[in-house]
C-alpha cells in the first residue's frame, strides 16, 4: 500500500479480524499463535474476537506472543453479545437493520486486559503512535453494525505533525468510510464482512453475495480504492458463528500489509 512519504521505511501490519473464539477452537488458535512468526511493526484488529462466554482467557493465550508488538483494536458486535441460532440463509438477504443478540459477553474484561498489556482501544478514540519513524494518527469507531457508532466523538483533520492518518472500524458501513474520508484519512481497515462468507466462481477469481452491510459487494475483501477516498483493507476473517461454520470460496485469512512509500 503505497501511502508513507517519500524515504520512509516500510511498516509490516499485521490485520486480523472476526476471530470468533471459543475454547474449543484449538486449530485457530495454534494458527493465531503462529501470526507472530510474520514479525510485524504494528498489529490491528477489526473486532469480533469473541463468540463465546469464557473466550476472553482464550483469545489472550491466544494473542500472547502478539502483544509485546504495538497494537491497535475495535470491538465488534460478536464482542458485545453471544450469537444465537438463526437462519443462516438470512445472512445473505437484505438487512433491515434488526440484530438476534445473545447474552451480553465479557468485552470490558478483554479491553482491560489488552489495554493492561500495551495495545490501544479506539473504540471512539485517537492515539498517535511511531513506527519505523513513522508519525502515525490512528482513530476508530466502535460498532456500526449495532449502530454504536458515533464518528463526530473522532471527526476532524489529522494532527499536523503525523506523517499518516489511519481510521479502523469493525463494519464498513459507508456512513464511517465517508466521514472518514472528508476527514482527509490516507487508510482504513476493517473488517465484519467474512469476504462475503459464500462467494461464487466469476470471471478473475470470485464474488461477494453480500458484505452484511452497505459497502459494495466488490469491495467485500482485499484492498480497494476509490477516487480521491482513503485506501480501503477488508479482512475476510477467520472464523464463522459456531452456528454456521460454513465458509464458499471464501477462505479464512489473516493479511500481511505492507505500507510503503508512494511512488
Amino acid at each position: 500500500m503505497p501511502v508513507l512519504s517519500q524515504g520512509a521505511a516500510n511498516i509490516r501490519v499485521l490485520h486480523f479480524s472476526d476471530l470468533h473464539l471459543t475454547p474449543k477452537r484449538k486449530v485457530e488458535i495454534a494458527d493465531i499463535k503462529s501470526f507472530a512468526e510474520l514479525k510485524p511493526d504494528l498489529v490491528i484488529s477489526t473486532g469480533d474476537f469473541l463468540a463465546h462466554q469464557d473466550a476472553v482467557p482464550t483469545v489472550l493465550e491466544a494473542l500472547a506472543d502478539l502483544l509485546d508488538i504495538p497494537g491497535l483494536f475495535v470491538f465488534g458486535s460478536n464482542d458485545y453479545y453471544a450469537p444465537k441460532p438463526k437462519n443462516p440463509f438470512s445472512y445473505l438477504m437484505k438487512d433491515h437493520g434488526k440484530r438476534i443478540i445473545g447474552e451480553e459477553l465479557p468485552w470490558r474484561g478483554l479491553s482491560k486486559s489488552l489495554t493492561d498489556l500495551g495495545w490501544i482501544d479506539l473504540n471512539h478514540a485517537k492515539a498517535m503512535l511511531e513506527i519505523n519513524g513513522t508519525k502515525i494518527e490512528a482513530r476508530g469507531t466502535d460498532d456500526a453494525h449495532l449502530e454504536r457508532d458515533d464518528y463526530e466523538l473522532i471527526s476532524g483533520a489529522p494532527d499536523t505533525s503525523a506523517d499518516l492518518a489511519i481510521g479502523i472500524t469493525h463494519a464498513p458501513y459507508m456512513r464511517v468510510l465517508n466521514s472518514m474520508g472528508a476527514d482527509g484519512l490516507d487508510l482504513i481497515f476493517a473488517g465484519h464482512t467474512h469476504g462475503g462468507q459464500v462467494r461464487l466462481p466469476w470471471p478473475g477469481g470470485s464474488k461477494a453475495l453480500t458484505t452484511n452491510c452497505d459497502l459494495p459487494n466488490w469491495r467485500a475483501r482485499g484492498l480497494t480504492k476509490e477516487d480521491d477516498q482513503p485506501w480501503l483493507h477488508v479482512s475476510a476473517g477467520m472464523g464463522t458463528s459456531p452456528f454456521a461454520r460454513i465458509r464458499v470460496a471464501s477462505p479464512p485469512e489473516v493479511s500481511l500489509v505492507t505500507l510503503e512509500a508512494a511512488f
